[in-house]
Order: C-alpha cells, then structure tokens, then sequence
C-alpha cells in the first residue's frame, strides 16, 4: 500500500485549518503533518522536514502565500486556498496545481485532491502516431502530424490545413482532438484545434499561424499560457 502523502496547513484563520483538517482526515491518502498559521512558521518547518502536499493561503501578514512560494526554492506541490478569485491568474505562475476559493466545499476539495494524486502517477509509456488518416472524397489518406498546421470546424465536417494543401473530412471536432496528439495540439476555441508549435504570433484573443488570424477562447486561454511556458 502507497504511503500517504504528507500534507500541511499554511493559513493565519483557524476556521480554514478547521475545515481543511476535517477534510484530510477523511482521505486515508493523505496525512497531515503540521499546521501553520503564517510564512514565518512555514519556512521553519519546511527546512527541517520533507512535505508532498502544501495547502497555502495567499493573505496572510508578514509574509503572503505568493512571497512564501518565492523564497521556497524547491516548495512542495501546492493548492492554494482563498477568498480572492483576483489572485486566480497569477498564481499558476508558481507553478500551483490547483486554487481552491473559500468557502470550501468537500467535493470540490476531493477534485483537486484527485488532480494532484493523478500528478504522483507515472505516467505510461506511449507510442505517438506520426499521421492522421482520414477520408478525403471517399479515399482514405494520411496526413503526417508535423504537417498540420490547425483544423477548423465545417458544418459537419472539418478542414484540415496543411503547408501544402486543405483537407475537408467527415468528422467531428471532438473527435478528431481524440485522434490528435495532446502533447503538440490543443484545442483554442470551439471551432479550433491548433499545432501549438506552429504558432507564429500569440495574442490575447487571437494566435496566429501561417498568416491566418484564428480566435483564442476565453476558457483555453490559461492552458494556452501553460503549455507554451513549458516549451
């Protein structure tokens, strides 16, 4: 049997510790190891003693949860918890795996904790395909994957566009993000799914690739931002 993560508690409110103490103590796959109610005392703990899971508030006197994440130089995994949604977008620039708003609600607590076990997984051995095969006018062809450029949907078709040429196939968009490696492409509006490293210029609400402006939507945006730091 794993053993259990430990875990600790970085907050100044003990009505947070409470709940979130009552919340550990219901997963067998966590253990918690220390309770910390500033920066100060959290820096303490953490140089003397390893720790798999942080949950961290960002308000906090003295030092905030964003200052104690810089000066960790190796901080353990975190979910950050708080009362301000506007710390949202900067915070996943520390690396975060998840921000949890107060109040906090067991079954979103259980959904993080789900993201973050899913993270200690190894991840599995896979053979990425090197082309898309599709029916084009009846006749089945392969388009190589480093061809691709982006898929716009059709009706109920999809244009597939190439360097060379475009590709109109009876599939769904939907269906073809399944086909697609998720390591190169990804989906950026309802309509799209882009070749991340064909990307020539990206914008707020817009990227561009090979001259052709195509829409970013408003909920691909963060993962967008993600994926392309990690390149």
């Amino acid at each position: 049997m794993t053993a259990p993560k430990k875990c600790i508690i970085v907050d100044d409110e003990p009505a947070a510790h409470y709940v979130l103490t009552n919340y550990i103590n219901q997963n067998p796959q966590l253990e918690l190891v220390a309770q910390c109610y500033n920066g100060v005392e959290a820096l303490q703990y953490l140089r003397l003693h390893p720790v798999d899971l942080m949950f961290l508030d960002i308000d906090m006197p003295e030092i905030s949860g964003l200052e104690l994440l810089q000066t960790l130089q190796q901080p353990p995994k975190t979910i950050l918890t708080t009362a301000y949604s506007e710390f949202a977008l900067e915070s996943y620039d520390y690396g975060v795996i998840d921000y949890l708003l107060k109040p906090i609600y067991f079954p979103r607590f259980l959904k993080s904790i789900e993201r973050y076990l899913s993270l200690q997984m190894p991840e599995k051995e896979t053979v990425t395909p090197t082309s898309l095969s599709v029916k084009v006018n009846g006749k089945n062809i392969d388009i190589r994957m480093e061809d691709i450029l982006y898929v716009q949907s059709y009706g109920n078709y999809v244009k597939i566009f190439t360097k060379q040429r475009t590709f109109v196939t009876a599939i769904t968009t939907n269906q073809l993000v399944q086909e697609l490696p998720s390591d190169n492409f990804m989906r950026v509006h309802k309509s799209y799914i882009i070749a991340i490293n064909k990307i020539d210029l990206h914008e707020k609400e817009h990227i561009v690739i090979q001259d052709e402006k195509i829409p970013l939507g408003i909920t691909f945006r963060r993962e967008l931002n993600e994926r392309l730091r990690e390149l």
